[in-house]
């Protein structure tokens, strides 16, 4: 039976905290998913007008994925501060970050107005953009693992995983809807600054809603038993966060780094790719590819709880294994279905692969959780993640746009792809099953430690 402590909360206020986490990683990846479908079709005629087509995406990609290389710096900051002060107060700042630089953007003059200074002024933001970032994903989804019921603790922290294709159905309805209405010189005019103006309506939503829930239990309660034993030992003093992981959980993090390389990779070129990929070699207008991509991840922000509710049932490690071995073989039909060019080829292509996805990032809240104990689990997670994402997410899309331009086809891109879901297999493969792992427990255990055997309410779960 559960003690007090740990007891999961009712149903009305564990709902309250999965809307709070859904709604602010939603607008956080609404402001994030916005700069990269830009990034595609208009920032390289704003702010590189002076390049080749070709040659303005790829400097418009670079500043793209400048905001990854900003994440790990984020995930070390926030991830220290959110084990040492909480994960409420963090996911405020990160949410205000956030939207403050996105909104920043939508002000921006560009390169006709201001010349060089616009592509510095862009990239400036863009580090503050993927600072933020690096910050939220963690503090978000530990705060509804940390809250929830264990024995459905994939399904509860995949909520915030659909934040991620709610801000890109968000992100694109907005472009796709700018871009059908206006003419494109409107849009490239000044109908692109909209979608990123709006951000700060939907920041003031986000704050009043975190603001109005509570601090983690576990956490709390992790605390307190900190300083009990600081009080009973004040000659050892409390490790740093950052050095506890590097030193009791560096196979968690390396674990969790690997299985981010297909996720990541996968989902910015399917997403954000594509829609290179398919105006310039498959002869697709941008508002058709738009629309595939809107269709899509309504698609997967459906499945992502399905996925994590099969992980409560089989485990994170299956189901993760299913969808990197997935994204790996779906490649090569992926690109000969945009090929064709027809629409519903096109919406097949995109939903297939974010379906298979999903597979990932749904359990991948809840199994990186489980990884790392509570007093270092903001840390842990956080630069798992994160730092994944520089060699991932952050140079995929530049990485395709370049393999594209070599060597004019799309099989270098499914190579590459598939090779990151091999790494992924390997390193998903290697790591230990951690759905019956005790969030509660201070001291998390580690790889020479076994997992705690599943109680009764888990085994008929």
């Amino acid at each position: 039976m559960s003690s007090p402590a740990t007891a999961p909360p009712p149903p009305a206020n564990l709902h309250r905290i999965v809307a709070a986490s859904l709604i602010g990683t939603t607008i956080e990846w609404y402001d994030f998913f916005l700069y990269g479908s830009a990034a595609a079709l208009v920032f390289n005629k704003l702010f590189f007008p002076d390049s080749d087509p070709l040659v303005g995406t790829l400097l418009s990609f670079l500043t793209y994925a400048v905001g990854f290389a900003a994440r790990p710096l984020g995930a070390l900051v926030f991830g220290h501060y959110g084990d040492r002060l909480g994960r409420k107060k963090l996911l405020v700042l990160s949410l205000l970050l956030m939207g403050g630089a996105t909104f920043a953007i939508g002000l921006l003059p560009t390169h006709a107005t201001v010349g060089a200074a616009a592509p510095v002024l862009l990239t400036t933001l863009r580090l503050v953009q993927g600072f933020a970032l690096g910050g939220e994903w963690g503090g978000a989804v530990l705060l509804v693992s940390e809250h929830g019921d264990a024995r459905r603790r994939g399904f509860w922290a995949s909520w915030p995983q659909t934040g991620a294709p709610a801000g890109q159905l968000l992100a694109t309805g907005v472009l796709s809807l700018l871009t059908a209405t206006l003419s494109d010189d409107a849009f490239g005019s000044w109908g692109w600054r909209i979608p990123f103006l709006l951000s700060g309506v939907l920041v003031a939503v986000g704050l009043w809603i975190r603001l109005s829930v509570d601090e983690s239990p576990v956490f709390k309660q992790a605390l307190a038993q900190a300083e009990a034993r600081k009080e009973a030992r004040a000659e050892e003093p409390e490790k740093l966060p950052l050095v506890s992981v590097l030193r009791d959980h560096w196979r968690d993090v390396l674990v969790a780094m690997g299985a981010r390389m297909a996720e990541n990779i996968s989902y910015y070129v399917i997403t954000a790719f594509i829609l290179v990929y398919a105006t310039t070699s498959a002869g697709v207008s941008k508002q058709t590819a738009l629309n595939a991509v809107l269709i899509a991840s309504a698609v997967h922000f459906a499945v992502i709880p399905a996925w994590g509710a099969l992980s409560d049932r089989i485990g994170r490690r299956p189901v993760y294994l299913l969808g990197a071995a997935g994204v790996g073989l779906w490649m090569f039909p992926f690109f000969s279905l945009i090929d064709t060019g027809g629409f519903g080829n096109l919406v097949l292509a995109v939903t297939v692969g974010l379906v298979l996805h999903g597979a990932m990032y749904a359990p991948q809240a809840a199994f990186f959780s489980e990884m790392f104990a509570t007093r270092m689990r903001y840390s842990g997670a956080s630069i798992g993640a994160q730092f994944a994402s520089v060699a991932a997410g952050a140079p995929a899309p530049l990485i395709a746009t370049a393999l594209l331009s070599d060597y004019g086809s799309s099989t270098p891109i499914s190579l590459y792809v598939i090779a990151a879901a091999v790494v992924t297999l390997i390193a998903v493969g290697a790591a230990k099953e951690t759905r019956h792992r005790d969030l509660a427990e201070v001291d998390a255990p580690t790889d020479d430690r076994p997992v705690a055997a599943p109680t009764a309410d888990a085994r008929t779960a």
